[in-house]
């Protein structure tokens, strides 16, 4: 079995009863969330992109409990040059097999910096990731918009969950998602990216009844809740 736990925006966390792993910990300063990030001991810590609702508390959760940064390139080494103790690069198309399971980079349609008041700083491509774990396997698109081999994907790989965005204005809407999941073949889809605040304002119930028509599985998580599968 795995707990999938839903932080609110993108923040995803997985846990297998050996090893947790979260996805773009946006905690500190997400309107939705209820967690603490001091709470938070993941073995590694999946990021999609520089932007700073993704990036979020990565850097700082690293940095107190040791876990593992897996991200692209320049993404890693900006996590590295601002504290980040153990750090992985990849790209996109590579995989690696670490001690948790295997993990596949894939395309991103979207942007990847870190904006401060000083600047902008480069942190190279976008991605989503495919990952092999707790015997199941799970597709976290990232922030993207939809894009052709998002059918290739489904193809090569047996996803069993994919968490697909649906907030629109900056990334897939409900209806670009639902042909997502269409192409991708998953057994079931969770929507995140949503309703954060107003301008990515979404009914998920609504995307779920787009899904239902379509025959595919979907289960929406509350913001703060788990579910088991």
């Amino acid at each position: 079995m795995v707990k999938i736990t839903y932080h609110g925006h993108a923040c995803i966390e997985l846990n297998d009863g050996k090893y947790d792993i979260i996805f773009d910990p946006f905690i500190t300063g997400n309107p939705v969330t209820k967690t603490n990030p001091d709470n938070l001991k993941p073995n590694a810590i999946l990021i999609s992109h520089g932007h700073a609702d993704h990036l979020g508390d990565a850097i700082n959760i690293s940095k107190k409990t040791g876990a593992l940064i897996i991200a692209p390139f320049e993404l890693a080494d900006f996590c590295q040059k601002h504290g980040a103790p153990n750090i992985h690069p990849m790209h996109i198309g590579g995989s690696y097999n670490f001690e948790f399971g295997k993990v596949k980079l894939t395309l991103a349609l979207h942007g990847s910096a870190f904006v401060t008041p000083d600047g902008t700083h480069y942190t190279g491509n976008p991605c989503g990731y495919i990952i092999h774990f707790g015997g199941k396997c799970f597709y976290f698109a990232g922030d993207t918009g939809l894009f052709g081999d998002m059918k290739t994907i489904g193809s090569l790989n047996a996803i069993d969950v994919a968490f697909l965005p649906i907030g629109d204005n900056f990334t897939m809407g409900p209806d670009d998602a639902a042909k997502a999941a269409e192409m991708l073949q998953a057994k079931t889809v969770i929507p995140i990216h949503y309703n954060t605040w107003p301008l990515i304002e979404q009914d998920p119930e609504k995307f779920k009844e787009k899904l239902k028509a379509a025959g595919i599985n979907c289960i929406i998580i509350p913001f703060n809740n788990s579910i088991e599968i």
